[in-house]
């Protein structure tokens, strides 16, 4: 039977279970009482947050993080300065970043989100005010939403990643991790 768990990823701590740059000094997925045999299907930045699927299912770990397979990835992006909407038209028709073209993007202003404090707490600043995004994509390269905020004016201060595929982090604080129902991917 697959496995399938659900973590809610902090901020600091890698997506992996060893840390072969500094065994001792940065947080891994090891600190948490995850199940063994299960691995990350994909990464997420250190100094993202959110949603991280684990399986033992060497398939659905590979369709979950291939290109190819197009999975939805919904992430709520604290961005610097606010942004309108022809602003983000960019994100929408897909731009241009260092390693090649993005796929368009699902992308629109949301309120702040109900979500759990971060620590260190995103600086503020009082002259330059900030807003939160919501990015839906359907490809993985490297810090691409970082790199997409930042390619149209409007770096991003805090990212989570909210949703893949059919599971999302509802209910689930920083830290914890539940098993999921297998979902269609």
């Amino acid at each position: 039977m697959t496995r399938v768990i659900l973590f809610n990823k902090p901020m600091g701590v890698l997506s992996q279970f060893t840390d072969v740059k500094s065994p001792t000094e940065r947080p891994t997925l090891s600190r948490f009482d995850l199940p063994k045999g299960v691995y990350a299907a994909g990464r997420l930045d250190r100094d993202s947050e959110g949603l991280l699927v684990l399986t033992d299912d060497g398939k659905l770990q590979s369709r979950i993080s291939s290109p190819k397979a197009r999975t939805e990835k919904t992430y709520l992006a604290q961005i610097e300065g606010v942004p309108t909407h022809d602003d983000l038209a960019p994100l929408r028709s897909g731009l241009s970043l260092k390693d090649g073209p993005t796929q368009p993007a699902k992308a629109r202003l949301i309120d702040p989100p109900d979500v759990w404090d971060r620590d260190p707490p995103v600086r503020t600043r009082q002259t330059i005010p900030d807003c939160w995004i919501e990015l839906i994509l359907t490809e993985g390269k490297n810090r691409q939403v970082r790199r997409m905020t930042a390619a149209i004016g409007f770096p991003c201060l805090r990212l989570i990643r909210w949703r893949i595929g059919d599971w999302t982090l509802d209910g689930l604080d920083p830290g914890n991790w539940r098993d999921a129902q297998r979902s269609t991917l």
